[in-house]
Parts: structure tokens; C-alpha cells; sequence
């Protein structure tokens, strides 16, 4: 079993294996052309992201500057997803987002993870866990998803969580390390904002 073998497996490996930086540094040329495109160049974008990414459903849109470390060739998005500026995408391991999901600005979803144990760690291993997110689902600004971590359809992580274990759908989950806060419910239906509600009949 080869280095990128070991990677795809989800087992410790060298990141910095030659066969595995060259295919890493063509991905990253390109999110390169991407993050230096200029604002009028839309159509230039979209093709370039079709050309980057995983997969990308109809709608998408991700604000530029992207980080990633594969340059978002592991990620993969289902349709009408926004993603904000300055997403950090450690896309070593697979990244899944859902239809209609949104991610505020300065969002980290971080799949590399580095062992425990010290004399690993000091030779720059590192295993990879996949991140899941479903549809639907808003991710708030500053928000970090941890290696391994699953989000369910329609929940919401309050901006600056830091997510460290699965969120199950349905939910308003917050802090450090985000637990649920409430499920979502009758009262979302009225109210958008504190005591403001949501005008149906216009919308």
C-alpha cells in the first residue's frame, strides 16, 4: 500500500510523499486562477470551480478568497449551496455539503488530523476524516468543523462553534465545543429575529 493508497484509506500517512504534493500542487494552481480572478469575471469563476472541485450542483456560488489544501478537489457540493469569503477547506480528507446549505464567512471545516502520539507526529504524519454536512443546513461565521464530523439536514451552528462530534438534524447548535441549544420548532415558523416576525404573506 503506497502513500495516497494509505491517505484514501483514512489510515496515517506522509502527506509529504512526492507522488502526492505533485498531484496536490496541479489542484492548487488552479484555486490559484481562481482566488486572483477578478469580480467581473463570473462565468470565469464558475468554470473554473466546475474544473476544481469534487462535484457541483446547479447554483453554487463560493466567494473568493478559497483555501484549500487540495485547491477543493475533495470537496463536493450538492446544489444552491453559498459559500463566503474565506473559507478554509482542509480538503485532504472528503468534504460533503448538502443542497441549499449555506457557510458564513471564515468558516474552517478541517478534515487532517495528526496522531497523539509524539514520535508520529514528529515524523509530519497525518490521518484524514471525512466531514459530512446535509442539506440545507447554515453554518455561521467563524464556525470550525473538526475531522469526522457529521451535520444534519436543516440544523444551524451558531457563528464561532467549534464543532467537535455530530449534530443531529432539526437543531440550533452553539459554543465551544457546540452542543445543541434547542431543536427547531413552531416559534421559527413566526418569529425571523427576537420579537420580529416573519410577514408569510409577502414573502
Amino acid at each position: 500500500m503506497n502513500e495516497r493508497d494509505r491517505m484514501d484509506a483514512g489510515r496515517i500517512y506522509d502527506p509529504g510523499d512526492p507522488a502526492i504534493l505533485t498531484e496536490q500542487t496541479r489542484y492548487a494552481e488552479r484555486l490559484y486562477d481562481f482566488n486572483t480572478s477578478r469580480p467581473s469575471e463570473q462565468e470565469r469563476r464558475i468554470t473554473l470551480l466546475r474544473e476544481m472541485l469534487g462535484a457541483m450542483g446547479e447554483g453554487c456560488w463560493i466567494e473568493p478568497p478559497l483555501r484549500a489544501n487540495w485547491g477543493g478537489r475533495h470537496l463536493f457540493l450538492g446544489k444552491g449551496v453559498y459559500i463566503n469569503f474565506n473559507l478554509t477547506a482542509v480538503d485532504d480528507g472528503k468534504i460533503y455539503i448538502g443542497d441549499h446549505s449555506m457557510l458564513g464567512p471564515n468558516v474552517t471545516l478541517a478534515t487532517a488530523n495528526h496522531p497523539i502520539e509524539p514520535s508520529l507526529r514528529e515524523r509530519g504524519l497525518q490521518y484524514n476524516k471525512d466531514i459530512h454536512i446535509g442539506r440545507n443546513v447554515w453554518i455561521g461565521a467563524g464556525v470550525i468543523v473538526v475531522p469526522g464530523v457529521t451535520i444534519g439536514d436543516n440544523s444551524v451552528i451558531g457563528a464561532g462553534s467549534v464543532v467537535t462530534r455530530d449534530i443531529p438534524e432539526g437543531v440550533v447548535a452553539v459554543g465551544n465545543p457546540c452542543r445543541v441549544l434547542r431543536p427547531i420548532g413552531e416559534r421559527d415558523r413566526e418569529f425571523f429575529y427576537r420579537q420580529e416576525r416573519i410577514d408569510w404573506e409577502t414573502l
